[in-house]
């Protein structure tokens, strides 16, 4: 039987005890939250796509790209510099569309809005490269091709020609997100000096 100097003692410290108690738990707790946080998923198969059309992009040559803009400028020491430039990129299909991993997406359908990230240039006075994209995925370096007008088919025509249906119909509804332009403008604003 429980005295009843001890059963007050102990009723008297209860509040440590439930204290240490939960302290103990939530210990645990931390412990099991921040060892799964610690373990980093592969990003999904669109997440990869998207990041390699990005790098791809702004890494390309202006032979690669197929737009104006891209010109060397002079830096005040005389040495030439080539501005940064800073893509935003929607996917609206890859090929095959089966596959799991990026090592077998072929070929990439997407839209693309990038930025020549001149030294205190704003956004709004930038020089811009935007529009329909096929990427080639299975040549190394990537291979770009971008829907422009011909002299002889007009720019709807052309997309539709270079592009399958399905993703032809998303490219004439579908450009940037709200989330991916914020994305854009605020990586191009740190390129630039902004």
């Amino acid at each position: 039987m429980i005295s009843r100097e001890s059963f007050a003692g102990w009723y008297r410290h209860r509040y440590v005890w439930a204290a240490a108690i939960l302290l103990v738990v939530s210990a645990g707790a931390v412990v099991l939250v921040s060892s799964a946080n610690s373990k980093t998923e592969p990003p999904d198969l669109h997440g990869q796509i998207v990041n390699r059309m990005r790098t791809t992009l702004e890494q390309a040559d202006p032979e690669q790209h197929n737009h104006a803009g891209h010109e060397v400028q002079q830096v005040a020491d005389g040495e030439e510099s080539k501005p940064a430039v800073i893509c935003g990129v929607h996917v609206y299909g890859y090929e095959p569309a089966d596959v799991t991993v990026l090592a077998d997406v072929k070929t990439v359908y997407g839209f693309h809005l990038c930025g020549v990230a001149e030294q205190g240039r704003t956004w709004d006075w930038a020089v811009k490269l935007a529009g329909p994209v096929i990427m080639d995925m299975a040549t190394e370096p990537v291979g770009i091709q971008v829907v422009e007008a011909t002299e002889d088919t007009r720019f709807i025509d052309r997309l539709h020609q270079m592009f399958p249906a399905k993703y032809a119909e998303l490219a004439e509804k579908e450009a940037l997100g709200a989330s991916e332009m914020a994305d854009l403008r605020r990586r191009y604003d740190s390129a630039a000096g902004l």
